[in-house]
């Protein structure tokens, strides 16, 4: 049977998000092409015909979590005023919520150590969708000159990412929320105070 072009590009887009959870929730070699497809509704049979090989579906899947990621990061700071858009951001990222899903959060966190092994291609794409996430963090910093700018949400990105990380290795009790708690502050470059507010949200990306 013959599909259709249209059907084709739904039926890629499908396995690519789906893959892209998986892969957050199992590590870029925790789970066989098989499966992937499995969760997708398809055949082991039928991947080559979306995909050269299985890196390539790895990078689509990372790069699709990560443009959730950064969409999802606009679209939160466009809801509140200037001055409160990188908190938001921030507070948003840190939770328990976040740190308890890894499928549906930040892609770096779950895949990062990973990806720094991969090939030269893959990191030049991880790379790519990384500037585009550090552009859209200084973005949120118009008050300083962009490339101060730039080097504030290198830093404010890379304090979140480690204290997520360090959350989710930490468990799910009073020190991982401490971790949190601690990650927020510093991030936002504010004393922490004695009971650290936990924002509820959903986790970065779908």
């Amino acid at each position: 049977m013959r599909y259709s072009r249209e059907h084709k590009l739904e039926t890629h887009a499908r396995i690519v998000k789906k893959a892209s959870v998986r892969i957050r929730e199992k590590g870029a070699h925790g789970i066989g092409v098989a499966d992937l497809m499995k969760d997708a509704g398809l055949t082991h049979g039928g991947f080559y015909a979306h995909f050269d090989s299985r890196e390539a579906l790895v990078i689509e899947a990372f790069a699709y979590a990560m443009d959730r990621s950064t969409d999802r990061w606009r679209k939160l700071a466009e809801t509140v005023p200037q001055e409160k858009r990188m908190a938001s951001i921030v507070e948003s990222y840190l939770t328990p919520l976040h740190r308890d899903d890894p499928g549906h959060g930040c892609a770096i966190t779950a895949l990062g150590a990973e990806i720094a092994r991969e090939s030269p291609k893959t990191r030049k794409a991880f790379a790519a969708k990384l500037e585009q996430m550090v552009d859209m963090l200084a973005e949120q910093i118009p008050e300083l000159p962009r490339k101060t700018a730039r080097k504030q949400a290198l830093a404010t990105l890379s304090t979140m990412v480690g204290a997520l990380v360090l959350a989710r290795i930490a468990g799910s009790g009073e020190v991982s929320d401490a971790i949190l708690g601690a990650g927020r502050d510093a991030a936002l470059g504010r004393a922490a105070p004695d009971k650290p507010p936990v924002k509820k949200s959903r986790p970065q990306s779908n």
